[in-house]
C-alpha cells in the first residue's frame, strides 16, 4: 500500500471498483459514462421506491391481483417494498461511493458486477412501471396526489442535497478541461438549482391553510369492518369497528341459493377459496357463485382460519390469545346479523350488492331491510341497478351515488368515489354545495390527513384503529408561513453555495500559484547549476 493510501482511499476503492490497489489505467471516458448510469438508476431506483411507499395504502389491491392469477394469497406487496428497498440502498450507497471517489481523486472504474446488478435494477423498475401501466393504472393519481403532501418537504430536502453535492460539482467545474465542458456542467447546475428553488411556485396543497381554517376531520366507515383486528365481513370485524368509533359500516351483499343475504367480497369463480375452508368442506362441489349453495351450507363454512394463517396485513400478533380463538371460529354471517348489530349502535350500513339477477336479488335484500326494524335513514343505499324500486319502496333509505353527474341529474346530494377520483378544489367545491362526499379506501395517515385539509365528510377504511387516534392532519401551514420558510432556506442554500463556490476557487488558484512558483524555483535551480556548463567564456 502506498503512503498516498489511506483506509478511506482503499475502502471506497474496493467497494466502487473492486481494485484493492491505485490502478494505473486511464478510463476516463468510460468512468464518467458509468458514473451517469449509477447517478440516473439511483434517482429511477428512488423515485420508484417513492410510487411504493404512496401507493402502500392500497395493498391490499395488488395482493388481490396476485391472488386473482395465482390463486394463492401472498402478502406480493411486502415482497415488492422489501426488494424495492434493497435495490434503493445498493443504488444509493453506490452513488455515494462514486461521490467519496470523486472527493478523493480516485479514478471511477465501475466493477463489472456492479454494472450488472444496475442492468437488473433498470429491468426490474421497468417491470414494475409496466405493471402498473398495464394492471394497475388507477393507482397513478396517487403519486401526484402524494406529491401535494410531501412537495414542500422533498423540496426543502432537495435544496439541502443541492448544496451539499455542490461541492463536488464545484470541483468538477475546476478540474474539466475547455470552455466548452465547463460551460456545459455550468449551464446544467443552474438549471437544475433554479428549478429546485423556485419549484413550490408549482406547489399547492390543501394544508397550506390558516390553522382555524381546517374543516372538521372526516367520519369513519369501517371497510368490511376492521379488517386489520379480525376476518374480513365477519361479526367479529364489525364488532371491532364499533370500538373505533366508525359511524357506518361497509360490507358487500350477495344472496344464497335459498334467497338469505350473507356478507361476502369475492365473488368471481372461486369466491369463496380466499376467505374460507370450502375447497376442504367441499371438495367436489361447484361454487363459482353464491346461489349455488344454500345458506346452511354457508354457515358450516371457517371464515376465520385464512386470517391467522395469512396474516394480511401483519397484525396478528397485536391480537391476544383470546381474540385469536374468537378469529379462528368466525363464520359467514347474515345481513340480518349485520342490521341488528348497526339498530343496536345507531351506526349506518353502506354496502354493495353483488348479483346476476339485480331486480329479484333487490327485492329480497330491501325486504330484509324492512324486516330487520332498523332506522331507515341509515341505510346507505349504493346499487344502481333498481335505484327507482328502493326509492319507492323504501323512501327512507339515503341514496348513494358512485358518479357526480347522475347524483346531480337525480337530484342526490352524497357521493361515494375513491379518493383520487376528485381533487382537493373539487371537495372544497362539492361540501360548499352540502354534497356528502365519502372517499375510499384510505389506510395511511398521510392520505387521510390529505383529505381532512380538503374536507371530505368521511373515509372509508381499513386501519380505523389507527385513524381514530389522530387528533389532527400530519401538518397544516399558513400559506405565509411557508413562503417564509422557503424564501429562507433558498438564501441560505444560495449564500453556502457562494462561499463554497469562492473557497475552491481561492484553493484551486492558490495550489496553480504555488504549483508554478515551484516550477519557476526548480527552472531557476537547473539554471545557477547548468550555468558552469552553459558558459562561453
Amino acid at each position: 500500500m502506498s503512503p498516498d493510501d489511506s483506509c478511506g482511499r482503499v475502502c471506497s476503492r474496493g467497494l466502487y471498483s473492486c481494485h484493492w490497489k491505485h490502478s494505473s489505467i486511464p478510463k476516463r471516458k468510460h468512468a464518467l459514462c458509468w458514473f451517469s448510469v449509477v447517478t440516473v438508476v439511483s434517482l429511477l431506483s428512488l423515485s420508484w421506491m417513492y410510487i411504493c411507499l404512496v401507493t402502500f395504502n392500497d395493498r391490499d389491491d395488488v395482493n388481490w391481483e396476485g391472488f386473482a392469477n395465482l390463486k394463492r394469497w401472498v402478502n406480493w406487496f411486502m415482497v415488492l417494498i422489501i426488494i424495492s428497498a434493497v435495490l434503493t440502498s445498493y443504488c444509493v450507497l453506490l452513488l455515494l461511493f462514486a461521490l467519496v471517489q470523486v472527493a478523493l481523486g480516485e479514478p471511477l472504474n465501475l466493477h463489472w458486477l456492479h454494472k450488472i446488478f444496475l442492468f437488473f435494477g433498470v429491468i426490474f423498475i421497468t417491470f414494475g412501471v409496466t405493471g402498473i401501466c398495464l394492471k394497475w393504472q388507477r393507482e397513478w393519481p396517487t403519486v401526484p396526489l402524494s406529491l401535494q403532501a410531501t412537495a414542500p418537504f422533498l423540496q426543502f430536502g432537495a435544496v439541502a442535497a443541492l448544496t451539499l453535492l455542490s461541492l463536488f460539482v464545484f470541483q468538477g467545474f475546476h478540474m474539466a478541461e475547455g470552455k466548452w465542458s465547463k460551460f456545459l456542467i455550468a449551464v446544467i447546475f443552474v438549471v437544475l438549482s433554479a428549478a429546485i428553488f423556485l419549484c413550490p411556485l408549482c406547489i399547492h396543497s390543501p394544508c397550506l391553510i390558516e390553522p382555524n381554517k381546517l374543516p372538521e376531520k372526516p367520519k369513519l366507515f369501517g371497510h368490511r369492518g376492521a379488517p386489520m383486528l379480525a376476518p374480513e365481513n365477519t361479526m367479529m370485524s364489525f364488532n371491532r369497528s364499533i370500538a373505533c368509533g366508525v359511524t357506518a359500516f361497509e360490507t358487500d351483499v350477495q344472496l344464497s341459493k335459498d334467497r338469505i343475504p350473507f356478507l361476502m367480497h369475492d365473488n368471481n369463480p372461486g369466491f369463496l377459496r380466499r376467505t374460507t375452508n370450502v375447497k376442504e368442506k367441499f371438495p367436489n362441489k361447484d361454487f363459482s357463485h353464491s346461489t349455488n349453495l344454500t345458506w346452511k351450507e354457508l354457515q358450516s363454512l371457517n371464515a376465520g382460519e385464512w386470517f391467522l394463517k395469512t396474516d394480511p396485513f401483519h397484525s396478528v400478533s397485536k391480537l391476544s390469545e383470546e381474540e385469536m380463538e374468537t378469529a379462528r371460529n368466525q363464520t359467514i354471517p347474515s345481513l340480518l346479523q349485520l342490521l341488528h348489530l348497526a339498530k343496536q349502535h345507531n351506526v349506518s350500513v353502506l354496502f354493495d350488492l353483488y348479483s346476476s339477477n339485480q331486480e329479484n336479488d333487490t327485492v329480497d335484500t330491501v325486504n330484509t331491510i324492512l324486516s330487520s326494524g332498523i332506522d331507515p335513514s341509515l341505510v346507505l343505499w349504493l346499487p344502481p341497478a333498481e335505484r327507482e324500486y328502493v326509492n319507492k319502496t323504501a323512501p327512507g333509505f339515503t341514496q348513494i351515488y358512485d358518479n357526480e353527474s347522475v347524483m346531480l341529474n337525480k337530484g342526490g346530494d352524497h357521493l361515494n368515489m375513491k379518493y383520487s377520483k376528485f381533487s382537493s378544489k373539487e371537495i372544497r367545491h362539492l361540501r360548499s354545495r352540502r354534497v356528502t362526499v365519502n372517499l375510499w379506501v384510505v389506510n395511511e395517515g398521510w392520505l387521510f390527513s390529505l383529505l381532512w385539509c380538503a374536507g371530505a365528510s368521511s373515509v372509508t377504511t381499513n386501519s380505523c384503529h389507527l385513524l381514530k387516534d389522530m387528533d389532527g392532519p400530519d401538518w397544516v401551514m399558513a400559506p405565509l408561513t411557508y413562503t417564509i420558510i422557503w424564501i429562507t432556506v433558498d438564501i441560505v442554500s444560495i449564500l453556502i453555495m457562494t462561499a463554497l463556490f469562492i473557497l475552491k476557487w481561492k484553493t484551486r488558484f492558490c495550489d496553480r500559484k504555488g504549483t508554478d512558483r515551484q516550477r519557476n524555483n526548480t527552472s531557476t535551480w537547473n539554471e545557477k547549476e547548468l550555468s558552469p556548463f552553459l558558459s562561453t567564456g
